[in-house]
């Protein structure tokens, strides 16, 4: 294993991890529709007990994302997170708002009251995608950042990187291209959460509710992606020269990398397709319920696809606008090879932890949640 290798190795497992998250959203995406597809206290909570059995995947997911950043490529994590923290902040407070939501709305002595706490699930499920939606479309806008690898060297605090604006990274949602994929992923979400309660929840009611708020969310998620993906693969791309590592604008350099990188583009392709037939089928047939699968597993497919079409084949995969040569590449901004070399060896661990996801996921899930249950008292 190369050094070259390991660094490609590590950005597709990132990749993967991407797409994950994006399609674990379906947790977010259910929530915010809680008080449109649930008309009665005992149907909200068929719908929170039905999300709140898979948050903590979701939640360890984005977790484990960042992590994954921080160990493998460290100067992004550094760049990012560390800049654009008003950003992530605001992140990871609605994903804590989350899991504070599902613990105590249904505890003793819970002052603000159950329907306070659905609020808050409510607010995680609109908040949540839309900025995670936002902050992953500026890997192929651009932020507003500028990295100086000389400060390890200069007297005074060793600062690499710093945000060139006031807003550390709230500037993201001021470009409306940022914008459309924010939108989409918010409508992603909201059609996987459709799709999970179409196969999760055992009550002809929601399940009726659903099919018809999916054609309802499905229509603004495909016209958004589409115009997305059709403006990316139009405009200029950041490409990252392999010798001297000097970044240059190259015109069509996304669609470019998925005519070199032909094999990304069948994934790609693939991933839609399975996405949109998972949306078709489920309004199609009444008898049809397992539309979250082929759905999700696109979902996976498609975000993998694009993650990789952003940084592999030279080009930098998180850039800059304010100074184009601070624009980060996997070859510029990873961890050392015997860093990156340690942890692949970890990294052969995770099918196994996959197979236990799919294990619990199937355990839980053994039998469909019904009003039966609520009334027993085996509900949040």
């Amino acid at each position: 294993m190369t050094y070259e290798f390991l660094q490609q190795y590590w950005w597709f497992l990132v990749a993967l991890l991407g797409g994950i998250l994006v399609f674990l959203l379906f947790v977010q995406g259910g929530n915010s529709l809680l008080f449109s597809i649930g008309r009665s206290d005992e149907e909200r909570r068929l719908l929170v007990n039905s999300t709140g059995r898979k948050w903590e995947f979701t939640f360890t997911t984005l977790v484990t994302f960042g992590g994954a950043f921080f160990a493998s490529f460290p100067l992004f994590y550094s760049t990012s997170f560390g800049g654009a923290y008003w950003l992530w902040m605001l992140i990871l407070f609605s994903f804590v708002l989350q899991a504070v939501s599902y613990e105590f709305q249904n505890k003793l002595g819970n002052l603000l009251g159950a329907r306070t706490f659905q609020w808050f699930l409510v607010a995680n499920g609109i908040v949540g995608p839309l900025l995670l939606g936002g902050a992953v479309a500026t890997f192929f806008n651009g932020s507003n950042f500028i990295v100086d690898k000389d400060n390890l060297v200069l007297g005074g605090a060793p600062i690499i990187s710093r945000w060139a604006n006031a807003s550390h990274g709230l500037d993201a949602l001021l470009d409306p291209w940022n914008l459309i994929l924010a939108f989409a992923v918010f409508f992603l979400a909201r059609v996987l959460g459709l799709l999970y309660f179409i196969n999760n929840i055992d009550d002809s009611a929601i399940r009726s509710r659903s099919r018809r708020e999916l054609k309802v969310n499905a229509v603004p998620f495909v016209l958004f992606f589409v115009a997305f993906l059709v403006r990316t693969l139009a405009k200029d791309g950041f490409a990252a020269n392999a010798e001297t590592g000097v970044i240059t604008m190259e015109p069509l350099k996304y669609l470019t990398n998925l005519t070199q990188m032909w094999y990304v583009a069948a994934v790609l392709a693939i991933g839609i397709a399975l996405v949109l037939y998972g949306i078709g089928r489920t309004i199609a047939s009444k008898a049809y319920a397992k539309g979250i699968w082929p759905a999700g597993i696109g979902v996976v497919l498609a975000v993998c696809a694009l993650l990789l079409t952003a940084g592999w084949n030279g080009t930098a995969y998180y850039p800059s606008t304010a100074d184009l040569q601070s624009s980060l590449t996997i070859a510029n901004s990873c961890s050392s090879e015997f860093t990156l070399r340690a942890m692949a060896v970890v990294s052969f661990f995770i099918p196994f932890v996959l197979a236990y996801i799919f294990y619990a996921w199937r355990a839980i899930d053994k039998k469909k949640i019904s009003k039966g249950e609520i009334a027993r008292g085996e509900a949040y």
